[in-house]
Formats: structure tokens, sequence, C-alpha cells
């Protein structure tokens, strides 16, 4: 099975980088073409608001296995000023002016899992899980 990863995300290259390691990583899993490119949009998604909110933090890359399934796990975290209302930003249709793609339900709506802990002015975790069919 593949190794975990681990990108800081300061810049949009770190991005970019994440974006295509995830995408291997997936490929290399069996993950079909279709679930690659969800899976490193996501990836992009996540790792692009850490940059907007708060400035930096840590994309992690990780194969997952259960005894029914294997899959691919992506936690973002980061130490910013963290999500005051969590079920705001994830209804949809909510935007802020800042926001640049789908936003976070769009991002939920790639993945399997999605969970969201946050807590104003220590920051956010964001884990999603795609398993493979």
């Amino acid at each position: 099975m593949a190794e975990s990863l681990q990108f800081q995300i300061l810049s949009d290259l770190d991005i970019v980088m994440a974006r295509v390691e995830g995408r291997n990583m997936a490929r290399e899993l069996g993950f079909g073409v279709i679930d690659q490119a969800r899976i490193a949009t996501a990836i992009s998604e996540l790792s692009r608001n850490v940059m907007l909110y708060a400035g930096r933090g840590m994309v992690t890359l990780r194969p997952i296995e259960t005894p029914q399934r294997r899959g691919l796990e992506i936690v973002c975290a980061d130490s910013g000023p963290g999500i005051a209302d969590v079920n705001m930003v994830m209804r949809e249709g909510y935007s802020s002016r800042r926001g640049l793609g789908m936003g976070l339900p769009g991002t939920r709506r790639l993945m399997d899992e999605f969970e969201i802990r946050s807590r104003p002015g220590e920051g956010t975790v964001i884990t999603a899980r795609k398993w493979l069919r």
C-alpha cells in the first residue's frame, strides 16, 4: 500500500504539489479516473481554503483500510482563525467574499465522508475520505 504523504501549504505551488500527489496516490490505490479527479479537486479546494483563511497549514494524504474496504483519507489542518459557524459555511449556496471555488459543501459532495473540527482562534481540521467502490 502507498505511504502517507504530508505537504506544508504555504503557496500555490504547494497546493499544486498536493493535488498532483493526491491524484497519483488515488491511481496507485486503484481509483478510477473520475474518482481521481474528485479527490484531486477536494485536495485543491481544502488547500486553497488554508491559504485564503489561515495563511498556512498542512495537508496529509494517507491510504486507509478496514477489513471491508480501502480508500484514501485527506486531513487538512491549520492554526488559523477557525470557523465561527460551521453549520453556516456548510449550507448550500453559502459563499464568503474571499471564496474562489465550490466551497466546503461542494467538497463534501465529492467525498464519501467529511468531518470538520474547528474552534475560533485555534484553527480547523477537516478530514475527508473516499472509498474504493
